[in-house]
């Protein structure tokens, strides 16, 4: 059913969340707890402490409102009742705004949250534990999500944006309706995803409406609870940290000297702060906010406040001013009674850089947890593989690695030349004896000798493996194809399709199989064999 992989044996992922799953000591000081179950108690009981009572009131209000008149599953709704209790916690992962969820990890990533929950609820049945999708409204980087994959072809919805991506209007997305609809056939899953995109993107005003409909649709039933923290009485809470921001830029004090102690140990950073990071945030403006001497200047457009002008408009309007990269974090954890933060690798490499701003800010440091990553096969890819002979974890290899591997066993011919380079250095072993014993510059001659030998035996290695190339064409074809078709641009499947791909398929059967089979506490690769859904 499942094949597991270590992620350093892959070779996709970094050497910093590498080190990170190992446990290595280096990097202990920029986390407070592994994620294993044991460490969820200790973190539970801390975050239990320190989150205000009045800050959970105003969370339970907010999603009550937030969820009035939307279509929601009888475990979505115990979820937004358990979370007014003390005893509740959340588990949460985040994502942008991408159309149609945009790369498949999207799913992959609150699967992870559901069974987390779970597996959380199990070991500890005194305590509830609710999965929550952040939708990451507040960004405005549209390029990033504007398109998605779908059987090789980019899907993009072309528009001017600017300000907030959750504010923009899904007005002119009739065409990418018809593009999409015309690329699938008239199968039951086709219509399925037909009715999708038509229901979220045409009967819905707002990207961040139109997402949300997506994840509660594909979702709600498992009890996920999506949040637009893009709102006034969340960013209330948030009124000390923000005004804390403009007075003493600490996040990027503290950050920058995170980010130096992570260099220092040879890894690099994944994100830069700002001296402030803040945006200002109105109508379609979502811009940085600068301090110039003792004023503060929005950048891009002509606003500009005194310090207590500003501060009296954190006080009056929270709403108008947007965390960034740095920032949102701690956001999260003010807003939410929250344990774990679930990302991907470039996510848990930036959470890294912040643990002293939240000693600091006096807010519990999460744990980081990587989401599940998997590689899905289907019966047909999967006897294309036992029929090419290879062992699953060799599909990892760069595709020139792949191909001389796979020349090398099955070739007919050794293409090995090590016996001949053994007895080619036993040879001039015997040259060096003769040569020490006259004079030095012969040494030298009998050095050049054995290189240049020694480079043509490499020569005639590569020549018979290019031959056996050739010969072999037909074989190492269709496994380059083969190749090609699960990791797309020789990435990570999950990087690159869309889960539409595979929903016109499997189906409805799709996500409970992701939900069965994806184990986030494992911190391996999974490989996942679909043959049996059909």
């Amino acid at each position: 059913m499942t094949t597991y992989i270590p992620y350093l044996k892959t070779g996709y992922f970094s050497k910093l969340i590498c080190d990170y799953l190992a446990e290595k000591e280096e990097l202990q000081s920029f986390y407070n707890h592994f994620p294993s179950l044991e460490n969820f108690g200790t973190q539970l009981r801390k975050k239990q402490k320190s989150y205000a009572s009045e800050n959970r009131a105003v969370l339970a209000e907010t999603l009550r409102q937030y969820y009035k008149g939307k279509q929601v599953s009888s475990q979505t709704k115990m979820n937004l009742e358990l979370l007014s209790e003390d005893s509740t916690f959340t588990v949460t992962t985040g994502h942008q705004l991408n159309l149609f969820t945009g790369p498949l990890y999207f799913l992959y990533k609150i699967v992870s949250a559901i069974n987390l929950a779970e597996e959380l609820k199990t070991q500890y049945p005194n305590q509830n534990f609710v999965p929550v999708y952040w939708m990451a409204t507040e960004d405005h980087d549209f390029e990033e999500i504007n398109f998605f994959n779908f059987k090789d072809e980019k899907i993009q919805w072309k528009s001017e944006a600017s300000g907030a991506v959750g504010e923009l209007s899904t007005e002119g997305l009739e065409t990418v309706f018809q593009e999409f609809s015309e690329k699938m056939n008239t199968s039951k899953n086709a219509d399925f995803l037909r009715d999708l995109f038509k229901n979220a993107y045409l009967e819905h005003e707002t990207l961040a409406e139109a997402t949300f409909y997506i994840a509660n649709e594909l979702f709600g039933e498992y009890g996920l609870i999506c949040l637009d923290a893009n709102n006034s009485a969340l960013k209330r809470l948030f009124i000390p940290q923000i005004k804390n921001e403009l007075l003493q830029q600490e996040s990027f004090e503290k950050s920058k000297l995170k980010i130096q102690l992570l260099q220092e140990k040879g890894y690099s950073a994944q994100v830069n702060p700002r001296e402030i990071n803040l945006f200002y945030l109105e109508d379609n403006i979502r811009e940085r906010i600068i301090k110039e001497e003792n004023k503060f200047r929005v950048n891009e457009t002509e606003l500009v406040f005194t310090e207590n002008e500003l501060l009296d408009l954190v006080e009056k309007h929270p709403e108008k001013f947007s965390p960034n990269v740095v920032m949102r974090p701690l956001y999260q954890e003010v807003v939410l009674p929250n344990l774990c933060y679930i990302g991907g690798g470039a996510e848990i490499a930036y959470w890294f850089e912040l643990k002293d701003y939240f000693k600091a800010e006096k807010i519990p440091f999460p744990i980081l947890l990587l989401r599940n990553s998997a590689l899905l096969i289907s019966e047909k890819q999967k006897r294309k593989l036992e029929n090419i002979g290879i062992a699953i974890e060799d599909l990892f290899l760069p595709q020139t690695d792949l191909l001389e591997k796979h020349t090398k066993n099955i070739s007919e011919i050794k293409i090995d030349f090590s016996p001949q380079k053994q007895q080619l250095e036993k040879q001039f072993e015997n040259l060096y004896e003769l040569a020490k014993k006259t004079d030095k510059s012969f040494l030298g001659a009998v050095s050049a000798q054995e290189k240049k030998q020694k480079n043509g035996l490499a020569h005639l290695e590569k020549r018979l493996l290019k031959a056996q190339k050739r010969k072999l064409n037909n074989e190492l074809e269709r496994l380059t194809n083969l190749q090609d078709q699960l990791f797309p641009n020789q990435s990570l499947q999950e990087r690159h399709d869309n889960f539409s791909m595979f929903y016109l398929e499997y189906g409805e059967k799709l996500i409970p199989k992701l939900l069965e089979e994806l184990k986030p506490l494992r911190l391996e690769f999974q490989v996942i064999w679909l043959g049996e859904l059909t």
